[in-house]
């Protein structure tokens, strides 16, 4: 099953609950209430660093070595935070605020590495977002009709429309031409396997299912960009929906 896309950035629930929490202590005029206000939502913030920690690691799984290297300090700060807020539950409320202002800045650490991740690294991003962009409109000639016959039932078979890499596969159903470069970490979906109606990334085992593209089984969370086909005067020509 594939998973929610989520990029392996600062969760929003305790970030957002632990900035309410210090803008709380910055409120002029602040009362005994204020403070158990804040406890509060440290509490709420604690709550939900568990699931938030579990889905980042996750993601993190499926990184490559630079990203993970990078993942790592983001989860230490973060981590960091945890023990920080933790740490202010059990203080006098002077200290306690501090050391939830101490907590932010790590959570603030932490943001910034999971940004620079998901935005400068492209962790969790969509590989094949630029297949559309990069596919002018219309049908294009893609292989004579006759190699069809050439290529085995369920054999992947690479070929390129103008720069951009697509899959060719045969099967008794029919042609399916799907963009190359896996949506996960653009792995070569060519050197895959098929079965079942489905192509499988040889990288990660993102599984697709080639008559839409759509994810049959994860870690990929984007479909596969998916060619319309047909043979016009011995020529297979593919045509990408939305392309442009």
């Amino acid at each position: 099953m594939a998973r929610t896309p989520a990029a392996p950035g600062a969760r929003p629930g305790p970030a957002g609950t632990w900035l309410s929490a210090s803008l709380l202590d910055a409120w002029p005029g602040g009362s005994p209430g204020t403070a158990a206000a804040s406890r509060r939502l440290v509490l709420a913030g604690l709550a939900a660093a568990l699931p938030a920690a579990l889905a980042g690691s996750a993601d993190w799984s499926e990184l490559h070595e630079q990203q993970m290297r990078v993942g790592v300090v983001h989860a230490l700060a973060n981590t960091a935070a945890v023990v920080i807020y933790t740490a202010s539950l059990a203080a006098p409320d002077r200290a306690a605020r501090g050391l939830r202002l101490a907590g932010l800045t790590a959570v603030a650490i932490g943001g910034l590495l999971g940004g620079h991740l998901a935005f400068r690294q492209s962790a969790g991003a969509n590989q094949a977002e630029p297949v559309p962009h990069l596919t002018e409109l219309g049908w294009h000639d893609l292989m004579p009709a006759a190699e069809l016959t050439g290529l085995a039932a369920g054999q992947p078979t690479r070929r390129t429309l103008g720069d951009v890499p697509v899959v060719v596969v045969r099967d008794e159903q029919g042609v399916y031409v799907l963009a190359d470069r896996c949506s996960h970490l653009s792995g070569p979906l060519s050197e895959g396997d098929y079965r079942d109606g489905c192509l499988t990334c040889p990288w990660h085992g993102s599984t697709f299912r080639v008559s839409d593209g759509t994810v049959a089984r994860g870690p990929a969370t984007a479909p596969q960009p998916t060619f319309r086909t047909r043979i016009t005067d011995g020529t297979l020509q593919a045509c990408l929906p939305g392309a442009g």
